[in-house]
């Protein structure tokens, strides 16, 4: 029989679970195995707390046709890579053995997920508050690479996912991490590496840097759907929809559209909107008599400051230094 639950009624079946099975902790105390709920399905789930602010979970379970219901909710970047098993949804992307999941902080919208019943779901999901992961790309947050813009659009900010491809490299990785020979202090660190090494190659396939790859073709009216989300995307510069509400609006998949996006513009569709919000920003600083907070919300920012970064880093002067006359580094006016 179907289960379609609220995320507060999947929580409250966690917390009598752990009543009824007290969680389990490893012998070197740095995993606690958390028993399924057994009207959920069967399996464990094995949460490790790398350092403050980095958690690995390991899954290997099996569910009982299960839908989840997670509403609005503030959230951390968050990598995840299955080896078996499918979750499918609505207003999130698809995960299963070929297509990973990347997804960056701020505001995660409401979405549903499925778990499809007796398929056993095998893989690992990495949480990381943004402010840690700022300090492993070395740099201060004002000059952010387009890598970290990607996975750290700030807190006031809407979530944006990504659909990876799940090479053999990455399935190597995730191996390695759920059969990790070490304990105590060098698995700690045994771990900490392997969740580096992952997220690298996640973050490149998405971003398409690194190792060069063949020229995508495509077709004349995928073109002009790309050209259609993009139109979409500068018309809702304050709301914009989630890159996979985009792609289905468009007619496409999440990843046609990342592919797309890439092929036309030469930037994804995150950087693609950024540079749109930062050029009409520019254009409102310069030709109207709007305050800076004024442009930030119509661009889409609900913090100035958060705002201010962005736009440093994309002209090299302040939204103020801009109000005031001053000329650009880099103009995106055409």
């Amino acid at each position: 029989m179907s289960l379609d639950l609220t995320w507060q009624e999947a929580c409250a079946l966690w917390a009598e679970a752990a009543q009824q099975s007290p969680p389990v902790t490893s012998i070197d105390r740095l995993e606690t195995l958390y028993t399924l709920p057994p009207q959920v399905g069967s399996g464990h789930h094995r949460v490790i707390q790398l350092q403050p602010g980095v958690e690995l979970l390991i899954f290997n379970c099996t569910f009982r046709d299960v839908t989840i219901r997670m509403p609005e909710n503030q959230h951390p970047v968050q990598f995840a890579v299955h080896l078996s098993g499918i979750v499918d949804g609505v207003g999130c992307p698809r995960l299963d053995p070929n297509w990973g999941y990347i997804g960056s902080s701020g505001v995660q919208r409401p979405w549903t997920s499925f778990f499809p019943e007796l398929q056993r779901q095998v893989g690992v999901n990495i949480h990381m508050q943004p402010q840690l992961l700022v300090q492993f790309f070395g740099v201060r947050t004002e000059d952010a690479p387009a890598e970290l813009q990607l996975l750290t659009p700030g807190q006031d900010q809407w979530q944006q996912m990504f659909s990876p491809k799940t090479t053999e490299a990455m399935r190597s990785i995730v191996k390695q991490i759920i059969d990790c020979p070490f304990m105590g202090a060098i698995k700690r660190l045994y771990l900490q590496g392997k969740i580096l090494e992952l997220m690298a190659l996640q973050l490149e396939a998405v971003t398409g840097q690194g190792t060069a790859s063949p020229t995508t073709v495509l077709k004349p009216d995928t073109i002009a759907r790309i050209h259609y989300a993009a139109e979409i995307l500068r018309s809702h510069l304050e709301h914009p929809p989630i890159q996979i509400d985009l792609a289905r609006q468009v007619g496409l998949s999440d990843r046609t559209l990342q592919k797309g996006f890439k092929a036309v513009f030469g930037v994804t569709p995150f950087v693609y909107l950024t540079q749109q919000r930062m050029r009409q920003a520019e254009r409102l600083l310069r030709e109207s008599e709007r305050t800076v907070a004024e442009v930030a919300n119509i661009v889409g920012y609900v913090n100035p400051a958060q705002f201010a970064a962005a736009f440093k880093r994309q002209l090299g002067i302040t939204p103020s230094e801009c109000l005031g006359g001053k000329n650009r580094r880099n103009s995106l006016l055409g």
